[in-house]
């Protein structure tokens, strides 16, 4: 007769090949300490011998604990929220640790819906998921278990969020570009109303202080985030200020639009005028003419970095704030060292 099938391999058939009891091989299996450790190894070669796999509803009755996270987020379709999605699931993966998803799509009823839905699952803790890189509005009095926010930040300083680190970001392309000897750098962005626009501002303005240096034009040009307003900004900025050298970006697809501007006004790209993105939005910025040089908001471990922070609220020691994660340059071909006369 062929062994049974692991589903239906009990603790009592593993206590029994041990030799011990239900009590003892439990205390085993869950690494409790007052099992001795010829006993332990002994539980643990029965188990592997019958295949054993621990009934997880079961663990979950005595922990207190289902192992199973509530991830919700209002923009599954995005481009930014995937990535994220999969730092999250890996994390959790490796800790055998289940994630239910729910997608709210932005409707506030749906989102109220999923709350009590995931509560009625009984999940240890909830991932809320920005659909925007700004402030979104705090969940968290709705909710009874630990809540991470991630890519978009709480309006409850209580809670924790978890972003990148936008500021530091434009300080990595500005200092990039000032290391390139650039000396007459703007700026082209999307709306002053983003958290994030302004805070790329801010880093990139801190850094031309720094170098004795001013932004072209005194301030940012704001406006969308899409290459038809990249193309339209380019083309204002070359016929103002034909003395520029270099444009940082507020996003990829701003800065493929500046990028076909340049080219259409003859200008060299980076003899010319040096181009740097941001997002690292990796078909936008591999199909730019030259490739963009970008920063990459690194999301995969904005999401495990999130569920680190998540487990440790779990464990007892929950924190609140924010939580800015580091950026970093990807260099591509849009920048160079600047021509000397």
């Amino acid at each position: 007769m062929g062994r049974r099938r692991s589903q239906s391999v009990t603790l009592t058939d593993v206590a029994r090949l041990a030799g011990v009891s239900v009590a003892t091989a439990s205390k085993a299996l869950n690494a409790r300490a007052e099992v001795a450790a010829d006993t332990r190894l002994r539980v643990l070669q029965a188990a592997n011998q019958l295949s054993f796999q621990p009934n997880v509803l079961a663990r979950g009755l005595i922990s207190g604990r289902t192992r199973t996270i509530g991830l919700l987020t209002d923009e599954l379709g995005g481009r930014f929220s995937i990535p994220i999605l999969l730092g999250a699931e890996n994390a959790l993966g490796n800790e055998q640790m289940s994630v239910l998803l729910c997608d709210a799509r932005g409707d506030a009823i749906r989102r109220q819906h999923y709350i009590r839905t995931l509560l009625a699952r009984q999940v240890d803790g909830f991932i809320i998921l920005g659909d925007s890189n700004d402030l979104r509005p705090s969940l968290s009095r709705d909710i009874p278990v630990p809540v991470v926010y991630v890519y978009g930040q709480s309006t409850d300083p209580g809670d924790l969020s978890v972003l990148a680190d936008d500021e530091g970001g434009a300080r990595l392309a500005g200092e990039h570009l000032v290391s390139l000897r650039r000396r007459n750098i703007a700026h082209i962005t999307g709306p002053q109303s983003y958290r994030a626009a302004r805070d790329r501002v801010t880093g990139l303005k801190a850094v031309l202080a720094e170098s004795g240096l001013s932004l072209v034009g005194g301030e940012p040009q704001y406006g969308e985030w899409s290459q038809r307003w990249g193309r339209h900004a380019a083309r204002t900025l070359i016929n103002a200020h034909p003395e520029v050298d270099a444009i940082f970006c507020g996003n990829d697809q701003i800065a493929a639009g500046v990028a076909q501007a340049l080219l259409d006004h003859g200008c060299r790209i980076p003899d010319d005028v040096a181009v740097v993105g941001y997002d690292n939005w990796e078909e936008m910025a591999a199909d730019c003419r030259p490739p963009l040089t970008t920063v990459d908001l690194n999301l995969e471990q904005l999401g495990a970095t999130a569920v680190m922070h998540l487990f440790a609220a779990l464990d007892g020691t929950a924190s609140s704030g924010v939580i800015r994660q580091p950026c970093r340059l990807v260099v591509r071909e849009s920048t160079g060292p600047a021509q000397q006369p």
